[in-house]
């Protein structure tokens, strides 16, 4: 069974970055998708950016132009950069996979991710 681990999270001024990183143990098979969500108090869990085991990637309206996901395969590891922090960027970061995908990655909601890390807070000040 695959187990993600994140790590990076703090506290960041407005306009500063903060580089998220998610990495894997176990064995994930070739076909799959790779994730990043976030779920602010009281809110719903929200995609924020996705890639596939190919490289493709599809982000967020929120995340376009400031953030960017990113994987080294060799160290199982997922990355989420994100620049230009928002106030409304402040959250609980969640890296998640699913395996063994039939078609695309992009547009996939959070149910259908079945293997998620325990998340890594964010918090942005003014």
């Amino acid at each position: 069974q695959v187990q993600l681990v994140e790590s990076g999270g703090g506290s960041v001024q407005a306009g500063g970055s903060l580089r998220l990183s998610c990495v894997a143990s176990g064995d994930i098979f070739s076909r799959y998708c790779m994730a990043w969500f976030r779920q602010a108090p009281g809110k719903e869990r929200e995609g924020v950016a996705v890639i596939d085991n190919f490289g493709m990637t599809e982000y967020a309206d929120a995340a376009k132009g400031r953030f960017t996901i990113s994987k080294d395969n060799a160290k199982k590891t997922l990355y989420l950069q994100m620049n230009t922090m928002k106030p409304k960027d402040p959250a609980m970061y969640y890296c998640a996979l699913v395996q063994r995908v039939i078609g695309a990655c992009g547009g996939r909601g959070h149910e259908h991710y079945n293997i998620w890390g325990q998340g890594t807070q964010v918090t942005v000040s003014s």
